[in-house]
């Protein structure tokens, strides 16, 4: 079984160097185009069964435009959402108090979002149930960069400076397999 990672294609947001994790905005010029060569590259990949996305519009997008390229069915998981930064959402990612946010684990994002234990629970258990559901068939999970980043985690083994400095790109695949 191989599970393919990728994160949804560029947004307005993510050029901007925005904080985007609730907020539901659509992917930019640059992001379709992302999209549409992920489906190319996943073409040649072959043997993806199944496409597993986040529910926020930037990766059903992305999803869709792999889907209908590869004749690709596709799952929403609500559990593959972005991170909740509370209130960091929608500020430069160079605002004050978001970088160091990321290494307190057990303290809420911007006071009113997820801490980093809360998301991580909630993404281990959407791939907990991915690995039971889906035994022996090849998924492409189609979530964002925050989500990616504890995927990382669930796989391979992270300091916290790992963890802080680590990082995806727009409609880059990361594939493990099991």
């Amino acid at each position: 079984m191989n599970i393919y990672s990728t994160r949804h294609g560029q947004t307005d947001y993510n050029k901007a160097e925005t904080v985007l994790g609730t907020t539901d905005i659509p992917l930019n010029s640059t992001g379709i185009r992302q999209a549409e060569r992920l489906a190319e590259e996943v073409e040649c990949i072959g043997n993806i069964d199944i496409i597993i996305a986040s529910p926020m519009l930037r990766a059903q997008t992305t999803a869709k435009a792999v889907a209908e390229k590869c004749g690709i069915k596709i799952i929403t998981e609500n559990r593959l959402r972005e991170w909740n930064y509370g209130m960091y959402e929608g500020k430069s990612r160079f605002t004050e108090g978001f970088a160091e946010s990321k290494h307190e684990f057990g303290v809420r994002m911007g006071r009113s979002g997820e801490s980093l234990l809360q998301l991580a629970h909630r993404v281990y258990s959407a791939l907990d149930d991915i690995i039971k559901d889906y035994n022996g068939r090849n998924i492409l999970i189609v979530s964002h960069g925050g989500i990616c980043r504890i995927i990382e985690t669930y796989f391979n083994d992270m300091s916290t400076s790992e963890f802080d400095g680590w990082f995806m790109d727009n409609c880059q695949i990361i594939r493990y397999t099991l």
